[in-house]
C-alpha cells in the first residue's frame, strides 16, 4: 500500500514517519511486509488513511494537486478529514486505530456479517424495510446499483434468502469482514469513541470540514464542531450515504481524483454517470497528472 510512493517522494515518506510516530508502530514495515496483523481492523484502519495521505501529499509536492473538495467512504472520511486540514494527522490514525479496535470488541469474530446487494436501481429498492425485522441494517448506499446489508450472521442469512425471494434480479455477494460495520451492533461503543473525539477535538479546525462530505449526512459538513462530532459518531453505526456524497462531491467539482489502494470508487461514481481519474500507483499518477 503506497510502497512506490513511499520510496520515490519525501512528502510520502515523511507521512509515514508522522504516523509511526503518532502510534508507536512502524507503519511501512506494517504496510509493506507481509504481516498478520493487517487482518485486524484495529491495524488496517490506520495503515489505510497513511497510505492514502502519503500519496495525497506526494501528489501534491510533484504535480501541485490542490483538491479544492474532499470526500471518503466510511474510513475514508478521516482520510478526507486529515486531507482538507480538519483534523490532524496524528490524530487521525490514532482515532481510527481506537475506530478499529472498538469495532471488532463490538461483536466476537463470526456473529456479524455483511452483505453486498447488486442489482440495476437496487439503491431505491427499499431494502431498509425489508430487512429491519431480522436486526440487520442498510449498511451502505455504495451506489445506485449496489447496497450493503450488516448484523447478526443469523439475521444476514435470512436476509440473503428473502433478498433473492423479493428480488430475482439481485446478486447477494457475502463479504469477507471481521465485524458488522455501520449496523446497530456498534451502537454500544459509540459513546466511548466520542469521548475520544472529544479529547482530540481542541486540535480540530472544523471550519475547514466544509469541504468535506458528511457520510451520514450525505451533504458537506457545517463547520461546526459539534455537529463533526456528531456526525463522525453516528456514521460508526449509521448508513454510510455514499450515493448522496457523490452527488455532493460531483456538483461542486468539476474533476475527480481518486487516491487510495485498489478503492472501486470509480464504478460507483459511474452509476452516475460521472467518470473520475484512479490512482492507485505511481504510473497511474503520471498518466492522470502529468501536465
Amino acid at each position: 500500500m503506497a510502497r512506490d510512493f513511499h520510496e520515490q517522494f519525501p512528502a510520502a515518506r515523511a507521512v509515514f514517519a508522522e504516523a509511526s510516530e503518532a502510534l508507536s508502530l512502524d507503519v511501512a514495515a506494517l504496510c509493506f511486509e507481509e504481516d498478520p496483523r493487517l487482518d485486524l481492523t484495529e491495524f488496517t484502519q490506520p495503515a489505510i488513511v497513511t497510505a492514502e495521505v502519503a500519496m495525497l501529499r506526494a501528489l501534491a509536492g510533484e504535480y501541485g494537486l490542490s483538491p479544492t473538495h474532499f470526500g471518503g467512504h466510511s474510513l475514508g472520511e478521516y482520510t478526507a478529514l486529515c486531507a482538507a486540514g480538519a483534523v490532524p494527522l496524528a490524530d487521525a490514525v490514532r482515532l481510527v486505530r481506537k475506530r478499529g479496535a472498538l469495532m471488532q470488541q463490538a461483536v466476537p469474530v463470526g456473529e456479524g456479517a455483511m452483505s453486498a446487494v447488486v442489482a440495476a436501481g437496487v439503491a431505491d429498492a427499499g431494502l431498509a424495510g425489508l430487512v429491519a425485522d431480522l436486526g440487520v441494517d442498510v449498511a451502505n448506499l455504495n451506489s445506485l446499483d449496489q447496497v450493503v446489508i450488516s448484523g447478526p450472521a443469523a439475521g444476514v442469512e435470512a436476509a440473503e434468502k428473502r433478498i433473492a425471494e423479493k428480488l430475482a434480479e439481485a446478486e447477494v455477494i457475502r463479504l469477507n469482514v471481521s465485524a458488522p460495520f455501520h449496523s446497530r451492533l456498534m451502537r454500544g461503543i459509540e459513546a466511548e469513541f466520542r469521548g475520544e473525539l472529544l479529547a482530540a477535538s481542541a486540535r480540530f479546525d472544523a471550519s475547514r470540514a466544509t469541504r468535506v462530505s458528511s457520510n451520514l449526512r450525505g451533504g458537506f459538513h457545517t463547520g461546526q464542531i459539534g455537529d463533526l462530532i456528531d456526525a463522525l459518531t453516528g456514521q460508526i453505526s449509521g448508513t454510510v450515504d455514499w450515493v448522496a456524497n457523490m452527488r455532493a462531491l460531483s456538483a461542486a467539482a468539476p474533476r475527480i481524483i481518486e487516491l487510495g489502494p485498489n478503492r472501486p470508487l470509480k464504478r460507483f461514481f459511474s452509476t452516475l454517470g460521472v467518470e473520475i481519474v484512479s490512482i492507485m500507483n505511481v504510473k497511474q499518477a503520471q498518466k492522470g497528472l502529468a501536465p
